[in-house]
C-alpha cells in the first residue's frame, strides 16, 4: 500500500512539546502494541430521562449531532486513531465553531489542538458538560498484521470502516439520542453512506469529502483523534529515550541533548526526514523495529529489503507435508498387509527351523 494518501506538513503533524495527555492514553496497551477503545462519560444532560412510571420507556435525551474523523492514516510510525464527537444539535455551530473555533485538526497548530482537548477533558467547562467523545486507537502492529495476512487480507479501508461503525454503535448503546451523523469519507462517499444508512436507519447520515472542514462536530472529532495520536507518539518515543538516558547518566547531559535532537522521529510520516532517519538508525537486523512501526508500509519494507541492511531468513519447507495426498495413506495400507494384532506376539515359523 502507498505510505500516505496525501503529502502532510511535518510541522503541523509533529506533536506539541507539551501535548496534553488525554484520558484516552493507555500507556500499558500502547507499549504492548495492542489496539483499544476509549469512551468518555456521557454528560448527564444527554442521557435518557427516567419516567415516573417504571412500566414506561425512558424519554430520549436531546437529539444529537455526531461526527467521526481519523488521524494518522499515512504515517509509518504510530497508531491510526479514529475520533468521535457528539453534542446537542442546536449547539453545534455556536459552541464549537463560534465559541471555541474548532476546525480541521490539520490546519490547527499542535498547541491549539492540545488546548482544545484539555478544555474538553476539564470538568465544569462548557465542552465537558455538554459534549461526549470517543476514540479507537488502531495500533501500528495490528494494522500491519491485518494487511499482511497470507489470505483474506484485511485492508486499511475495511479496518477504518469497522472502527467507525463500532464507535457509533458504542454511543447508541450508551443511550445517546443520535439523530444526525457526519463522517469524513474513505473511498467513495455514496457507497460508504449507503452502507451506514442501513446500519443506522434512525439517523440521518452524511458522508462527505472534507467533512472535517464543513461540519463542526467532525472538526472536533478530528481534534480528539489527532491529540490522542500526538500523545501516543510521545509515549511510544519515551520508551526508547528513557532507557538511554538512564544508561548514560547525569554526567553526559550535553551528549544527551545532542542525541535527543538527532534521534527524534518527528511526525512519523515517511515524508518527514526525521522519521526516515530514525528508522535507519534504529533498525534491528533481525526484528526491524518495535510495535510502533507499520511493517506493511513501503517505507519499512524497502529498508528491510535493502541489501545487507537486514539479516536474511530462510524458512525450511517440509516437502513431504506439502506434497502428500490423502490417497497416499490408503495406498500405503494396501502395500503393508500386516496383522498388527498378531505382530504383538511375534510370527509363526515353519518346521524347517528345527
Amino acid at each position: 500500500m502507498a505510505d500516505s494518501q496525501m503529502e502532510e506538513d511535518p510541522t503541523l503533524e509533529t506533536p506539541s512539546e507539551e501535548v496534553f495527555i488525554a484520558p484516552s492514553i493507555n500507556h500499558d496497551l500502547l507499549l504492548t502494541g495492542a489496539s483499544y477503545t476509549h469512551f468518555s462519560e456521557v454528560p448527564p444532560i444527554l442521557l435518557p430521562i427516567p419516567n415516573d412510571d417504571p412500566k414506561l420507556l425512558l424519554t430520549p435525551g436531546p437529539p444529537c449531532a455526531l461526527g467521526v474523523d481519523e488521524a494518522g492514516r499515512g504515517p509509518v510510525l504510530g497508531p491510526m486513531v479514529y475520533g468521535l464527537f457528539y453534542l446537542p444539535l442546536p449547539l453545534s455551530d455556536p459552541l464549537l465553531r463560534e465559541t471555541h473555533h474548532f476546525d480541521d485538526s490539520k490546519v490547527l497548530t499542535p498547541l491549539v489542538r492540545s488546548n482544545l482537548m484539555e478544555t474538553l477533558c476539564t470538568p465544569e467547562t462548557d465542552l465537558y458538560t455538554q459534549c461526549g467523545w470517543a476514540v479507537e486507537v488502531m495500533s501500528a502492529r495490528d494494522i500491519g498484521a491485518n494487511m499482511m495476512k497470507p489470505s483474506a487480507t484485511y485492508n486499511l479501508n475495511a479496518q477504518a470502516m469497522d472502527a467507525t461503525i463500532a464507535l457509533i454503535q458504542g454511543v447508541f448503546k450508551r443511550g445517546v439520542n443520535v439523530k444526525e451523523i457526519f463522517i469524513d469519507t474513505i473511498g467513495n462517499p455514496e457507497t460508504y453512506q449507503r452502507k451506514l444508512e442501513k446500519i443506522f436507519p434512525t439517523a440521518q447520515v452524511t458522508v462527505a469529502k472534507k467533512a472535517d472542514s464543513l461540519f463542526p462536530c467532525v472538526s472536533a472529532a478530528s481534534v480528539c483523534a489527532k491529540v490522542t495520536r500526538d500523545a501516543a507518539l510521545e509515549v511510544l518515543y519515551e520508551s526508547y529515550v528513557a532507557p538511554k538516558k538512564s544508561a548514560e547518566g547525569e554526567d553526559e547531559e550535553m551528549a544527551g541533548t545532542e542525541e535527543k535532537e538527532e534521534a527524534t522521529w518527528g511526525s512519523g510520516y515517511p515524508s518527514d526526514p526525521r522519521c526516515t532517519n530514525w528508522l535507519k538508525r534504529n533498525m534491528d537486523p533481525v526484528f526491524g523495529w518495535g510495535s510502533e512501526c507499520r511493517f506493511s508500509w513501503g517505507t519499512a519494507k524497502d529498508m528491510l529489503d535493502k541489501k545487507d541492511a537486514a539479516a536474511r531468513v530462510e524458512w525450511p519447507i517440509d516437502g513431504d507435508e506439502d506434497t502428500a495426498r490423502m490417497t497416499d495413506y490408503f495406498a500405503a495400507q494396501k502395500e503393508q498387509d500386516v496383522d498388527e494384532l498378531g505382530g504383538w506376539f511375534g510370527h509363526s515359523v515353519g518346521t524347517e527351523v528345527f
